[in-house]
């Protein structure tokens, strides 16, 4: 499945993925510093999911905040 999510690096409330009617939010503590908040967008989906973290991917959107993602589940 794939899924276009907005992340907001650097959130207290996080991790939390929130299901808006824009899509998936997924807020994380780890600020956009070297790929800490990929690692973290990564971590949080597979627990939203129930899936492990290596069948998440991030296809696109590496520096953006919006980033199209793909859960093997």
């Amino acid at each position: 499945m794939q899924f276009t999510v907005r992340v907001k690096p650097g959130d207290r409330r996080g991790p939390l993925v929130e299901d808006t009617a824009q899509g998936l939010v997924v807020r994380v503590r780890e600020r956009a510093v070297d790929g800490a908040a990929n690692s973290g967008v990564v971590e949080a989906l597979a627990a939203h999911f129930d899936v492990r973290p290596r069948d998440v991917e991030i296809l696109r959107g590496h520096t953006s905040r919006v980033k199209r993602v793909e859960v093997d589940a």
